[in-house]
């Protein structure tokens, strides 16, 4: 099958690429960008599609999601995730291995491959688990689930307390060319606690969860990384000062990276007033000092990727008490119109913020030729509309998780084509 996108304003930030051009798909992969289209546009067998006015650049990547399956299917599945995925114009997702089981050995990995493989929509890349059963003593089998496909090592969901195992998961993770995905949280600190930590935590009589319990593991981690030489990737940073300890962990030559959400840019604490439980995420949203510091991050180059953290949830375990609610928010079918608003406040322009949502990432996690326009690579495209207005409706989300904090919001940003492997997979 062929596919030509006509006249869009072609994004591509690995090539350096930021003008109106035509790109042609057959085979499944980029066949390149011709300038006479009359002989394909006559062509029946060719599909044309009137790109002219909107933005055609490579398919978004998300190192972080939550796909629930196995185990937890009721939450999401990797069908209706990899649906969410492709209407937010993803056309990658790495999940991360806290299902039921953990995925902390190959047969899980290859598990969730074939799920992807028979039932998805996108091209899924399993993360797996730092340590067995996520618990934080002996070492997952790391070799193994390399080779059955896994792309990174992480304890996402609750963090490797015990220093000396994480030492020794860097050692592994380096010798297998994995990066390592820090979920920085130090239990001790955050105990019970269920937002920030902080005055508006205070009036709600809610329990906090300082800056510090992040702050302290993210420092740990870039002192291990150090040590080790190994690629370290700091998940979720919500806090201004996990932003400069890496920076400056960034201008030692330290081999870290880190993401920012939508929800942490977008957000501050003071979104929980009402208590609605679709803003309860871990880490929490913060403070506006740490909000601004984030976006600050992207902009300078500190947080090198936009993540999504899609951890989605039933109505029903939403719909109870804060205190009682699960941490998570349903963030692929939102994340564009969010991330533009990046661009709107001038903190990006466009290409910058396309390379965080697809070279970059590749770049981080996913050994393949990923992320990128080039010829030869594979045809996973996203074309989008930055100025048509949407409405967020949680309820016509594909995701099983209507969990947002968005719903209703007015946004800028609308995916109308995403195409996987040359077949288009969603379309608006």
């Amino acid at each position: 099958m062929k596919i030509l996108i006509k006249d869009g304003q072609l994004i591509d930030p690995s090539q350096e690429i930021n003008e109106v051009r035509n790109l042609l798909l057959s085979d499944g992969k980029i066949n390149g960008y011709p300038s006479d289209t009359k002989e394909l546009e006559m062509d029946s067998s060719v599909q044309v599609i009137d790109a002219s006015g909107k933005v055609v650049s490579p398919g978004f990547i998300d190192l972080h999601v939550h796909l629930r399956e196995p185990g937890f299917e009721h939450k999401e599945t990797i069908r209706t995730g990899c649906l969410a995925a492709a209407a937010g114009g993803f056309t990658s997702v790495v999940c991360m291995p806290n299902t039921n089981p953990v995925n902390d050995n190959a047969s899980v990995t290859e598990y969730i491959l074939l799920k992807a493989r028979t039932e998805g929509v996108v091209n899924v890349f399993p993360v797996g688990a730092i340590t067995k059963g996520q618990k934080g003593q002996a070492l997952a089998e790391i070799g193994e689930m390399r080779e059955a496909g896994c792309v990174a090592i992480s304890d996402d969901g609750r963090p490797v307390m015990n220093s000396r195992v994480m030492r020794h998961a860097m050692e592994y993770a380096k010798a297998f060319e994995l990066p390592v995905i820090s979920h920085a949280e130090d239990l001790n600190l955050s105990s019970d606690g269920v937002m920030n930590d902080g005055f508006t935590s205070t009036i709600l009589g809610l329990r906090g969860i300082p800056n510090a319990s992040e702050e302290i593991i993210v420092a740990r981690d870039i002192t291990l990384g150090e040590l080790t030489g190994t690629h370290l990737h700091i998940a979720h940073v919500s806090t201004a000062g996990a932003v400069r300890l890496i920076r400056d962990a960034k201008k030692r030559g330290v081999k870290v990276t880190g993401e920012a959400t939508p929800h942490h840019f977008t957000l501050n604490d003071k979104a929980v007033l009402n208590y609605d439980t679709s803003t309860k995420v871990n880490p929490p949203i913060r403070s506006r000092e740490d909000m601004e510091a984030i976006r600050e991050g992207l902009k300078d180059g500190v947080l090198d990727i936009i993540a999504t953290d899609h951890a989605p949830h039933t109505e029903d375990e939403k719909k109870v008490e804060f205190d009682l609610a699960p941490f998570g928010i349903s963030g692929l079918e939102t994340a564009l119109p969010l991330a533009l608003r990046l661009v709107e406040d001038r903190i990006l322009t466009l290409t910058e913020l396309i390379r965080k949502l697809t070279f970059n990432p590749a770049q981080i996690i996913i050994r393949s030729n990923r992320g990128t326009l080039k010829p030869g690579a594979p045809a996973d495209v996203v074309i989008f509309d930055p100025n048509k207005t949407v409405k967020v409706d949680r309820d016509k989300f594909f995701s099983k998780g209507r969990n947002t904090p968005f719903h209703g919001w007015r946004l800028s940003g609308q995916i109308l084509y995403t195409i996987v492997g040359g077949e288009i997979v969603f379309s608006a």
